[in-house]
């Protein structure tokens, strides 16, 4: 099994400006713009924990907070937040640099995205384990189970009984 690795070691950050091609008829960021820049972040991210090929999985949550006008400059940080066995999820948080403040950034839009690490011909193969360091990554980290759980029973892949951490959710320990 590869070494553990820690969130920081997957840490990666894009910086983009919005240009007029890049919005709406509103003058705003276009979602697809967003997503595809995410995606490039996230799976870089994903790539540096497993030092291996990745694909994207799934988009397992997006929210566009904040219109990112145009002129603005974005900075997308990714980094995985939990390996399993093939699977990382990897969670994006977007910011918006204010141009009028120095070094003042806005949080806008975050995401998470799944991937999965292949070989050559496309067969999954095993990730190294995640080691969580800060508050917010052992956060993440323990509801990524939870989101993985909700997405196979979901999915059909697992049955809701199977699912000891969504459960532990809706389960008052006291009384137990």
């Amino acid at each position: 099994m590869p070494q553990k690795r820690t969130p920081s070691d997957s840490l990666t950050i894009l910086t983009e400006i919005v240009l007029p091609n890049d919005t709406n008829n509103l003058d705003n960021l276009m979602g697809g713009r967003l997503l595809h820049w995410m995606d490039v972040a996230t799976a870089i991210a994903a790539h540096r924990h497993c030092k291996r090929i990745v694909v994207t999985a799934s988009v397992n949550n997006v929210a566009f907070n904040v219109p990112i006008p145009v002129g603005s400059i974005v900075t997308l940080e990714a980094k995985v937040s939990r390996a399993f066995t093939s699977s990382m999820e990897v969670y994006v948080d977007v910011f918006i640099e204010d141009r009028n403040v120095p070094d003042k950034k806005t949080k806008a839009n975050e995401a998470i995205f799944t991937f999965v690490a292949v070989d050559q011909v496309g067969n999954p193969i095993n990730v190294p384990e995640l080691e969580p360091e800060s508050d917010e990554e052992k956060m993440r980290y323990a509801g990524a189970l939870r989101r993985r759980q909700l997405a196979l029973i979901l999915s059909g892949k697992m049955k809701p009984e199977e699912a000891t951490e969504l459960k532990a959710l809706f389960t008052d320990s006291e009384k137990a």
